[in-house]
């Protein structure tokens, strides 16, 4: 083989350009992302069911869906929310590797069967099946320059001008407002619609009835009369769109021609038509998008086109109206990327220097450097080709391929090297040689390195994903070092080197002279104390013992994780009140934690965003959030400039505020497997006790849990149960007064 190539090194040449070339239009399909796909796939299903208790959304909605969902194709478990705001959500975990695409049709599919046994409410709601991530990528937020505008405004302009577009980006899974668009809403007095007799559901019926769109019909309509003319569509009055319009809606008209009206009984206004969630951006209201990533999406090639996209709609906001992003993940994965591809770039010249310093050829150093470069374009068209995408692992694998790379390269050249200055041979003649000599060797070399990394592919579970695509990277890479080393590396060879005469050696002047001779001293050096080594080989043989059970006491008092914390430039905060605080309680609490941010811990914080009512442990009005974006990190050299180090600081200054309970948090290194670092348990109600059994076994294992050496930081996930009044209604009573059990 490698003869046919010294022969023809043109066909040599040609075959590098094209592992080169798809190599670099692999670069451009690739996905970037700071890990491989770890997480099984997510589809989440959201439910509403308005005014309905935790309770009744679980019996008549959640455990519904869920019976239908048991045997779907590929599912590995699902776990479901049901709050009391009135919305349910399930997350449903599929199989690693399953296609996304085909999960969400099922879970449609099987929604569409038990569709008809869901309440009305739901029905007319719609259910929303979402394939994206657990957690958001980033925040784009709209607020006021001026702060003259409130929030309701500007979550109607998102709403009507910005949330829909964002949503048709490439890369976005999920865009969820936080804030509101304006709605009609109508203040009743209930002593007033008392003394007229009349009830909220009198008013609502009033309402459905006279503010529709009537399609009256046509004038001139076809088939028309002979000689007609004129043909026009015939219009009445539309929907109504002003309070005036809906405050003189007709509630009932007496007999003396008197009439009733909505503006006699309560009052109409433009407001919000969902007040549940609030956002402020560093302390000024404003209403935001949390954006998650689709899956297999390419994070960095997302945030772009949002931030494209937004830049583009800015140029038509209102002249009082901007945009931020104040939390951004991606920042993270683009740094990870540039500072492995440095550690890249920086193997290579170190690389390049070492292999100059020892062969003292400048022409025979060039030959591997040319090749390396091509075996790693190669090894991005084998990870395209597998699926793979471009993040910290497959980019370390490469890292490390660079030492074998190079060894296949110099192999070849310094045996070459060594026969024509041996044997005077034209360097055609030693390239023919050489290769008959060590071609076997650099194959069972290879076989050798694949057969210690390819055990890593076949892992299971999380631990597979991680180390699959390292390995396989690694290993593709060696691959293409064996091929070049076979064609391309001795057809350079036997072009590019220059014939030597026979008993040529190394420079004895200068500085690769002194190189040489003190390299030689080194060597000589190291021979005497292998042979001494030998000599006693039992004693040594002991000391070997002695480190290797040293080895196994450090491996075992080590600590262990599964991947290290990490300063990804950004932190969250969660917010907890208790159960039954209004959501102008929380509002007090976030303003105390952002003064605290942006103004004790201005050195380190740069921007911060926080949600009322949205929190990773439920919704509802007494719980809140706070991302917090931190400064570049060439800003912030100092220990205590860390994400981990402003967590520990704020957790102990946070503590103070009585009102709440707060969790300062470093996200984990793996976003998909949860909100925070740790892992997350699950209390099973297995022989059916009851709500009040499971709450009180969690909050004795919470106990136990405290007192663990073990473990910190353990809380319940989820919001408490929340206080609520219950009305009986006689049905018996309301029958027999004509009062239905609706109204």
């Amino acid at each position: 083989m490698a003869k046919f190539f010294i022969d023809r090194p043109v066909f040599a040449w040609v075959l590098a350009l094209i592992i080169g070339l798809g190599g670099l239009l692999s670069i451009l399909q690739l996905p970037i992302a700071q890990y491989p796909n770890i997480a099984p796939p997510i589809i989440t299903v959201s439910a509403t069911y308005p005014g309905a208790s935790a309770k009744t959304l679980e019996d008549s909605v959640t455990t519904v869906i869920e019976q239908e969902l048991n045997g779907a194709p590929n599912l590995l478990y699902y776990e479901s929310q049901s709050e009391s705001t009135g919305l349910a959500t399930i997350n449903i975990a599929f199989a690693p590797g399953s296609n996304a695409d085909l999960n969400s049709v099922e879970v449609q599919n099987r929604l569409k069967r038990v569709e008809a046994r869901l309440p009305a409410e739901v029905r007319q709601q719609g259910v929303r099946i979402d394939k994206a991530g657990n957690n958001y990528m980033m925040f784009i937020t709209v607020q006021s320059k001026s702060g003259n505008t409130d929030a309701i405004a500007l979550g109607n302009f998102v709403s009507a001008q910005v949330v829909d577009s964002i949503r048709r980006v490439p890369g976005v899974g999920a865009a969820d407002l936080f804030g509101t668009e304006f709605a009609m809403r109508v203040w009743l007095d209930p002593a007033k619609l008392t003394g007229y007799n009349l009830t909220p559901l009198d008013v609502t019926a009033a309402v459905s009835e006279q503010n529709i769109q009537v399609a009256v019909g046509e004038l001139g309509g076809t088939p028309s009369p002979k000689g007609t003319e004129l043909n026009a569509t015939v219009n009445t009055e539309s929907r109504l769109t002003t309070p005036e319009q809906f405050a003189n809606i007709l509630l009932r008209v007496n007999p003396d021609g008197s009439s009733v009206r909505i503006k006699d009984v309560g009052r109409v206004e433009l407001g919000g038509a969902d007040y549940s969630t609030l956002a402020r951006t560093n302390g000024k209201p404003a209403s935001a998008i949390a954006i998650k990533l689709a899956p297999a999406a390419n994070a960095l090639a997302t945030a772009n086109a949002v931030r494209a996209r937004m830049d583009e709609l800015s140029k038509y906001f209102p002249p009082d109206y901007e945009y931020s992003v104040p939390y951004d993940t991606s920042a993270f994965v683009k740094i990870s990327i540039e500072e492995v591809i440095k550690t890249l770039l920086e193997a290579v010249l170190l690389v390049f220097l070492v292999m100059y310093l020892f062969l003292q050829n400048i022409r025979a150093t060039i030959i591997p450097t040319l090749v390396v470069p091509i075996a790693l374009l190669g090894t991005f068209g084998a990870m395209l080709a597998f699926g793979f995408s471009i993040n910290v692992l497959t980019m370390f694998g490469m890292v490390l391929a660079i030492g074998i790379l190079v060894d296949d390269a110099i192999v070849v050249v310094e045996n070459v090297e060594r026969i024509m200055s041996e044997e005077g041979l034209s360097p055609r003649e030693a390239t023919r040689k050489a290769m008959g000599q060590i071609t076997g060797a650099i194959v069972g070399i290879s076989l050798v390195l694949v057969a210690v990394f390819i055990p890593m592919a076949f892992f299971s579970g999380s631990v597979g994903n991680i180390y699959r695509q390292f390995s396989l990277s690694l290993i593709a890479s060696m691959a293409f070092s064996t091929l070049l080393a076979l064609t391309l590396t001795p057809a350079l060879c036997a072009t590019l080197l220059k014939p030597v005469e026979a008993g040529h050696h190394h420079e004895k002047k200068g500085f690769f002279g002194w190189f040489n001779r003190t390299f030689a001293r080194a060597s000589t050096g190291y021979q005497g104390v292998v042979a001494r080594v030998i000599r006693r080989s039992g004693r040594y043989l002991i000391l070997y013992a002695l480190i290797i059970a040293g080895v196994v006491l450090l491996f075992q008092r080590l600590p262990s994780s599964f991947l290290p914390d990490e300063d990804q430039g950004y932190m969250i905060t969660v917010v907890q009140l208790p159960q039954g605080a209004t959501q102008e309680r929380t509002i007090g609490v976030l303003k105390q934690i952002e003064d605290y941010y942006l103004q004790k811990e201005s050195k380190v914080v740069d921007q911060m965003i926080t949600v009322a009512g949205f929190s990773f442990f439920g919704r509802g009005q007494n719980g809140g959030i706070a991302f917090v974006r931190l400064k570049d990190w060439k800003e912030r050299s100092g220990a205590d400039e860390t994400a981990q180090a402003l967590t520990g600081r704020a957790f102990g200054a946070l503590s103070f505020i009585k009102d709440a309970i707060i969790f300062p948090l470093n996200p984990p290194a793996i976003s998909e497997l949860g909100n925070s670092s740790g892992f997350d348990f699950r209390l099973q109600d297995r022989t059916g006790q009851g709500h009040e059994k499971l709450m009180e076994a969690r909050n004795q294992m919470l106990g136990m849990a405290a007192q663990s050496p073990v473990l910190a930081g353990v809380r319940p996930e989820g919001q408490e149960d929340a206080p609520q009044l219950r009305i009986d209604i006689d049905r018996e009573k309301a029958l027999a007064l004509g009062v239905s059990v609706a109204a």
